[in-house]
Parts: structure tokens; sequence; C-alpha cells
């Protein structure tokens, strides 16, 4: 891959990829029945401490694992159904996603989970297209408990031959079996697409180690193997490497380069040179903005990126004038994927659109409810004449999402325009 014209430029050449379009969840912990609808490549959760953006950011990261890990093991994480599941709400966490992939109808794909003797099972799982545009939507999967159909083919039909496809156990999903088959190859692009997402729990603490030496292309959940990347970076896309560098340099003073370097005994060094000094100094010594800004920008720059990346409160630890930047390289790399962040940050708001702002908040009875912020009567009107979203949500503009006001909930609900 010659990376010469820097990561915007290969971004713009990709091809268009596969996009989550809308997500519905019921009775996942105070997402008792939320619904997203023409979710932007770029999507930002606003909201005050316990309104349920982390929540939201969970579903993706729990679904992502019971693709990588089994459900079970993802259930059993998060504290099974007791934990899990909203409190005084019936029936099982459903998750539903809309997508599209280039050249292909919208697919809905459904999954709904409840718990029996203390294991969860799959209660039901579908995916379901309308190949024209009239008629029922057409389900080309569909399993209960282990036990369902499936239609092959790369454009499955209703004329085509349903086949049963019995799975071992009822805490399997179908998707992440069949996906695994040639035989099914618009199953196997939804596994390959949610295995390939990327939620990120950074913690600057874990970039500071030192990792043994090896070059790795992902970066890690919690930015463990940042070294590890660079290395790789430097030896199979130093052109893009660079492109991330003269990123950094515009906005940490004095910063020259940096270098992972291979030991005697086996370990991989982080090292930050400073233009004025001779000698570099450990990571393990460098501010936690200068390494949490590198991590962001080694994801956001990936030369394979993944096709969803979720990353929560990017504004801690960095400049608040770093963060207009920042939210420009999330929508520079939502080109190529699909990006979900939350944030407290005005100075992170400022950078974006209405239509990709979601401002959560608890309702009387705690649960979360969502408003998008171009549907907040007067806001639309406001940034028309320059106004930034930041100020306006600073300035008490949005009536919900104010944490000293109402207990983040709405002021007044016909303040949001129908």
């Amino acid at each position: 891959m010659n990376d010469k014209d820097g990561p915007g430029h290969a971004l713009s050449k990709a091809s268009k990829p596969a996009r989550i379009i809308e997500l519905k969840v019921r009775n996942f912990r105070a997402l008792r029945d939320v619904e997203f609808k023409n979710l932007t490549p770029l999507t930002v959760l606003l909201g005050p401490n316990g309104s349920g953006k982390s929540t939201v950011f969970d579903v993706f990261a729990f679904l992502s694992e019971c693709y990588r890990s089994g459900l079970r093991s993802a259930w059993d994480r998060r504290g099974r159904a007791r934990e899990l599941k909203t409190r005084g709400s019936d029936g099982p966490l459903v998750i539903e996603i809309k997508y599209s992939e280039p050249d292909f109808p919208l697919i809905t794909y459904h999954l709904a989970v409840d718990e029996r003797r203390g294991a969860p099972i799959v209660v039901d799982e579908w995916l379901s297209w309308r190949r024209g545009s009239h008629g029922r939507p057409f389900r080309f999967l569909e399993y209960r408990e282990g036990v369902g159909r499936a239609v092959s083919g790369e454009m499955p039909d209703q004329q085509d031959v349903r086949k049963d496809f019995p799975l071992q156990s009822p805490d399997l999903i179908a998707v992440n079996a069949l996906g695994q088959f040639a035989d099914h190859p618009r199953v196997a692009a939804l596994r390959e697409f949610i295995t390939g997402w990327y939620v990120s729990y950074l913690s600057v603490g874990d970039t500071r180690g030192q990792p043994e030496a090896g070059p790795q292309e992902r970066l890690s959940r919690t930015g463990d193997n940042l070294a590890n990347v660079v290395q790789y970076l430097s030896e199979q896309h130093p052109d893009r490497l660079e492109a991330i560098f003269d990123v950094l340099r515009a906005r940490v003073p004095r910063i020259e380069k940096i270098l992972a370097e291979a030991m005697p005994d086996g370990r991989l060094l982080l090292t930050i040179k400073d233009a004025p000094f001779e000698k570099p100094i450990l990571a393990r010594f460098a501010s936690d903005g200068t390494l949490k800004m590198l991590a962001y920008l080694v994801l956001l720059y990936d030369p394979a990126p993944p096709p969803f990346i979720g990353i929560e409160e990017p504004e801690n630890f960095l400049h608040p004038r770093l963060l207009h930047g920042l939210a420009e390289e999330c929508r520079r790399a939502a080109e190529k994927g699909q990006l979900l962040v939350t944030t407290h940050s005005p100075f992170f708001l400022n950078a974006l659109r209405a239509d990709e702002v979601r401002v959560l908040y608890r309702d009387e009875d705690g649960y979360t409810k969502a408003v998008l912020a171009s549907d907040i009567k007067g806001i639309n009107e406001f940034m028309n004449e320059g106004a930034l979203l930041g100020h306006l949500w600073l300035e008490g503009y949005f009536g919900v999402g104010d944490p000293l006001v109402n207990q983040g909930a709405a002021r007044r609900m016909p303040g949001v325009a129908k």
C-alpha cells in the first residue's frame, strides 16, 4: 500500500463501507426501549453522568464480545440477567440493527436473549431484507433456542430452499456459527462486520507498558500494544506513520518523533524525542495527553481501519483546544468506517453538526431517552446564524441533558421539534 498522499487521500478513494443505519435496544439496563434512527457516519452521544451514554456504548461492546468470546462469557461478565436486564421489565434483552452493505438491500438483524436457570439463551434471532420496493421483508435466517433454518446464496430469496441447521446449544448465536461457512455469504458478511468492531477502553496507563517485541496491526482495546503498532507502521507503512507524526507535532509542542525500539531482553520500548533534546525519553515518563493523542491518531489513521469504532470521552487528559481538531480527525476516519463517540466536552461539540449529536437523559421513571440535537427547537436556526453547538449546549439552549437543571431531563418536551 502506498501512503504518499497521506491518510485523507487514501480514505477518499476507499469503497463505501457497511454502515449501521438504525439501532433499537430493549431491556438493556436503563435502555428499556430506545431507538436511534438515521445514524450518521460520526455519531456523538451527549448527556449528564448516568444518562445512559456508556450503556449505549456497551451495547456495541456486548454484541462484539458475543461474537468474539461467546454469549455466555459476555453475559456473565456483565452480571447476568440480574444486572444486565432492565429492572421492572419483562421479556428478553433485544438488540436490533439495520445496516447497509454496498450494492445490497438494507438488512435487519434481530437478536433477543433471555436467561434460563442462570444461563443465557438465544430466544429469537433473525436476518431479513426486502429485495424489492414492495412486499413484506423476507427472513433468510431465523432461529429460536438453537433450532432454525437459513437460506444460502449471495442473494437469498423466498423461492430458495430453506435448510435446517441445528446448533449444538441454545446459547450459540446462529449468525456467528453459520457465518463461518461459504454457503452463507450474507451471513458471513454480517459476522465479519461485527467481529471487526473496535470498542475502545483506552487506558493511558496501559500505553506506558513494555510489551514483548513484535509488530501488531491493530491497537488493542486498552492500548497496551501501542508500541507494537508503532513498530508495525514503521516497518510496513512508514509514510502513514510520518503523517501521524505530522499531526502530533502540530498539536504537541516540540515533539520530533516517536520510536519503538526492541531491547536485547525481548521487550519493546516506546520512546519520545523532543526537538530541543538529544536523547529521547521513555513513554512511561511522557505526559498522559501526548500518549492518548498518539493512541487516537494510530487508531484513526489505521491503514485498514475497523468498520466500527467506539470511543468514550476522548477529552480526558487532552487540552480543550485540541478537541476541535480531534473531532475533525474522527469525521475524516468516518469516511471509511463508522464512529460512535461519547463526550461531555463543548469544545468537541463545537466541531460537530447538529444531526451528528444525540442528547441522552433519564425520564421520571429512570429510563434513558434520546433526542437528536437537530430536532431541538431553535438549534438549527442558531447554527445557521453561525452559532456553535458546544456554546449552545453550555448556554442552556438544548433544554435537555443539563445535570444542574431538572436532573438532566427535559425541562419541557415541547422544546423538542415535532
